[in-house]
């Protein structure tokens, strides 16, 4: 029988094993990670006194543990860490403080990357990925920046990005232009209502006012913060620990979500054709990681169990695999060793729905390329007027 229609018919059944919240154990896996991450910026900021190299050491532990704290905000966002909405919001907020990400506007976002995973057409991942003919009509110096932009050494830029700069810089720009928007209206008629003038502003950085409620209560909590822990650390050293450790989580966390949709053929199909089902075996990867990093990463590894039910918590997903495995052996399994590789794959062709490099694009589609060139140059010389 068809993998794909094996999973369909066995899905309910899977789901009901393994759907099944446990407040226990969830506020045992927030608490040994809320308490170490705590205890290790403590001891990080503080044996800069002593020793660099310890600095160093405890902030990689640290980072370990950031990361963690981020899959914890992952699976609060799904409801599926506790049994009520209400613990989940609680503890996601609060994850959310400890990472920089504001939990329910992240959440939003990312529900819509479960519901069009594979579906290219429609979400591209963290990479903003080009689909092959986009990638075409780029310059050659367009397509060395396409390719440059997502090396795998730029990523802790890029967890700089994600985890300490873009939820603060979107937050204060879209304040400060809604701002400027209620001044002007209210200059210009005095008397209007505040809800109308909230119902006719428009903006990028959120798409609800409940969105720009929990950014702003993510952002004052955080900020109030750094104000107190710099002022009691000193800036310097605070921000020096704190900078390098959520970038270097960042930056992991980009590159395991990558990976575990962007590798070599991975399933990727336009709207017409795309398959969810399908798109769980083909398009999700099985990170084959030690034991002791799929600790810090609560099983996220396990993301094609996660992919078909994201009602499922990551306490369960080792157990729903191994119960059901039989259905995902045609499951990409990626290596650590393989990540660097994997990264590779940056390029959506539309043509044979799947991900690509930039070195398959060349050997599939560069001969046509430098054929319409060398036509489009023949053309111009035959309508070239004779001196």
């Amino acid at each position: 029988m068809n993998a794909t229609i094996l999973l369909k018919k066995q899905k309910k059944l899977l789901i009901e094993d393994y759907a099944k919240r446990n407040n226990t154990k969830a506020f045992i896996q927030s608490l040994t990670t809320i308490v170490p991450y705590f205890v290790l910026f403590y001891l990080a900021i503080e044996s800069l006194k002593t020793s660099y190299w310890l600095a160093a050491g405890i902030t990689l532990i640290l980072t370990l543990f950031i990361i963690r704290v981020f899959v914890m905000l992952h699976d609060c966002g799904h409801n599926c860490l506790y049994i009520n909405p209400r613990e989940n919001k609680i503890a996601g907020f609060i994850f959310g403080v400890l990472c920089g990400v504001p939990q329910y506007v992240w959440s939003k976002h990312h529900d819509y990357h479960h519901s069009t995973n594979g579906n290219w057409e429609k979400y591209r991942g963290p990479l903003a990925v080009l689909s092959v003919d986009q990638y075409a009509e780029l310059t050659e110096k367009g397509k060395k920046s396409y390719a440059n932009q997502r090396k795998l050494r730029l990523a802790p830029m890029a967890g700089f990005l994600y985890f300490i700069f873009n939820p603060r810089f979107t937050w204060m720009k879209g304040s400060i232009q809604f701002s400027i928007f209620f001044i002007k209206q209210k200059l210009s008629n005095f008397s209007k209502p505040i809800s109308e003038i909230n119902a006719e502003f428009e903006t990028g950085y959120w798409n609800t006012w409940q969105e720009y409620r929990h950014m702003t209560a993510n952002n004052v909590v955080l900020l109030s913060g750094w104000i107190l822990a710099a002022s009691y650390f000193g800036v310097i050293e605070f921000f020096s620990i704190y900078i390098v450790a959520l970038s270097l989580a960042g930056a992991i966390g980009i590159v395991l979500f990558t990976v575990q949709h962007n590798f070599e053929e991975s399933y990727a199909a336009s709207s017409d054709n795309w398959d969810y089902f399908t798109a769980t075996l083909d398009g999700t990867s099985f990170l084959q990681l030690p034991k002791f990093l799929n600790w810090f990463t609560a099983d996220i590894a396990y993301h094609h169990i996660h992919h078909l039910s994201a009602r499922i918590p990551n306490y369960n997903l080792v157990k729903c695999h191994e119960q059901y495995k039989h259905l995902f052996d045609s499951v990409k399994r990626i290596k650590l060793s393989e990540i660097p590789n994997a990264f590779q794959y940056i390029l959506w062709d539309n043509h044979t729905h799947s991900i690509i490099s930039i070195a398959q694009y060349n050997e599939r589609y560069k001969i046509s390329e430098n054929s319409k060139t060398a036509m489009q140059e023949e053309v111009k010389m035959e309508h070239k007027p004779s001196t």
